[in-house]
């Protein structure tokens, strides 16, 4: 199994027709920051049925994949590492670790970084220190700043929040949509473990929280509780 017989089987999946709908799903027009990702135009659950057969595929030549222009091509890439993380000894976690830091200008779309960042970055950091994550979330990438707080998914799984709020509080005046919608999501996960929690974070920052972040922060909130925290938290 090697990255050229993977590249060969992706493209007899390729459906021309669903091409148009993938570039508007992913906002590739010129300014839009999908805008230089190049798409084969194939469905998720055809990737992860093909990525499944590669079980056993190197990690180098994983890695071959995830640096190819092809974003369908990158996703299964990072399908395969996940697994390799979660089924690798410690060794090859470490491996992982390095090999996905390392190529972090390769994971650039949303869909990519949340795939992937809570399960390589997130697990591995668990119990060292998060010092990579506030670094990453100080950088001129969005997506490296969107992996900073998505691989926080990982300790809010496991009752672990200061982190998530930590970073959330840095990241509040970021200029990217996508970082708001990102911010917003860690922070509703972390009303689904601790809704106290969640609370106390948004009553304290209100006035800075972006609106996509705040409505994506209390999405699962009562009408009369979203009411209350769109129009300001008494």
């Amino acid at each position: 199994m090697n990255a050229k017989k993977f590249q060969k089987e992706i493209r007899a999946l390729i459906e021309p027709d669903y091409m148009e709908q993938t570039k508007f799903f992913f906002k590739t027009e010129k300014g839009e920051y999908s805008e230089h990702d190049v798409f084969l135009g194939i469905r998720v659950p055809k990737l992860r049925t093909l990525s499944k057969r590669y079980k056993e595929i190197s990690i180098a030549e994983i890695e071959k994949l995830l640096q190819s222009k092809y974003h369908e091509e990158r996703l299964c890439a990072l399908f395969l590492l996940t697994h390799y993380f979660e089924n690798g000894s410690n060794k090859e976690r470490i491996t992982i670790y390095k090999l996905y830091l390392n190529n972090t200008q390769h994971i650039n779309n949303w869909d990519l970084v949340d795939v992937s960042a809570y399960k390589v970055m997130g697990a591995h950091l668990f119990e060292r220190s998060r010092k990579p994550l506030y670094k990453l979330a100080k950088s001129k990438s969005l997506w490296e700043r969107r992996i900073s707080i998505v691989s926080t998914y990982y300790f809010i799984k496991r009752k672990q929040f200061d982190d998530t709020l930590a970073l959330a509080e840095s990241l509040l005046n970021d200029e990217e949509d996508l970082m708001h919608k990102a911010v917003g999501w860690m922070l509703r996960e972390v009303g689904k473990n601790n809704i106290n929690v969640e609370k106390k974070f948004l009553k304290k920052h209100y006035k800075n929280i972006p609106r996509t972040t705040l409505r994506y922060a209390i999405e699962r909130f009562s009408e009369e509780e979203r009411k209350k925290f769109l129009n300001g938290p008494v």
